[in-house]
């Protein structure tokens, strides 16, 4: 049987077209959203490589590409970050008498740094132990500008870290200085040298971890991101990881909050603050 394949026997792509009911052009249209997808989920995994716990948000602020087509494309491919862990429960202290320390920052919201410091510690489970980190942020930038190990919650702990932030190069001494109700925080020696220093002395209310909830959010993501303290052999190369986690923290992952880490956000408000009368818009 022979087939009549001349080109007059062939419809044209008009009549392709009507019988479609489409219009002439479009049948010459060729997709491009799956080429385009395939090329973001390259980018995504390249971001993800670096940055293995950003979720879409953070993603889209580092391509400069808009959040919701983040998320599609992560979905379509089955691209996930690292997921978070479940944060425990603190437990209430019940029975302890309450702070006579005030909350003087509910409600404030800082525009410029060394304003508002807060500070708090958590426990890093180590060799069948817990070793403790005291952070200290400054509220405006998200940076933590003083930080201190001990395998010991004592008042030297939260001292230390406040020493280390006291004597960070770039910062002035804040107005308010926040922490949970701990009697690290409630000690004699603790309240003598923040009084010393000339800081108000803020806390949270008794149960309210919620009112340091800043220093809250960093560690449950730092704990996540530090991954296993039990790969470690020696305490040494514990406190590097931590050192090394911190400082990713500070010049290089992205806070949502700010669309950029916090040193760089720190910087970007020197410059502006910096910049000469005949250049400002």
């Amino acid at each position: 049987m022979l087939v009549n394949s001349s080109p007059a026997a062939r419809p044209t792509k008009k009549t392709l077209a009507m019988k479609l009911g489409v219009s002439r052009s479009s049948l010459y249209y060729q997709r491009k959203r799956p080429t385009a997808d395939q090329e973001l989920k390259v980018r995504i995994e390249m971001v993800l490589k670096v940055h293995p716990f950003y979720g879409h948000r953070r993603i889209a602020i580092e391509l400069g590409s808009n959040k919701k087509r983040i998320r599609r494309v992560m979905k379509l491919f089955g691209l996930q970050p690292i997921s978070r862990r479940k944060r425990p429960k603190k437990e209430e202290d019940e029975g302890k008498p309450a702070s006579e320390h005030l909350n003087l920052i509910k409600g404030l919201c800082p525009i410029r740094p060394d304003v508002v410091w807060v500070s708090d510690f958590t426990y890093i489970p180590y060799q069948g132990g817990f070793i403790y980190l005291a952070t200290i942020m400054d509220l405006f930038s998200r940076e933590i500008i003083g930080w201190h190990v001990s395998r010991y919650h004592d008042a030297q702990l939260v001292l230390d870290a406040l020493k280390h932030a006291v004597g960070h190069a770039i910062h002035r001494l804040p107005v308010y200085l926040h922490s949970d109700q701990g009697s690290e925080y409630e000690s004699h020696s603790y309240a003598r040298i923040v009084a010393h220093l000339g800081i108000k002395f803020s806390a949270s209310a008794k149960a309210s971890p919620w009112q340091n909830g800043y220093q809250e959010s960093f560690y449950s993501q730092f704990k996540l991101e530090l991954g296993d303290p039990g790969r470690f052999e020696q305490f040494g190369q514990l406190i590097e990881a931590i050192h090394q986690q911190i400082r990713y923290y500070n010049y290089d992952r992205i806070h949502t909050a700010l669309k950029k880490s916090p040193v760089q956000f720190y910087n970007s408000y020197q410059s502006r603050l910096f910049r000469p009368l005949d250049k400002v818009s």
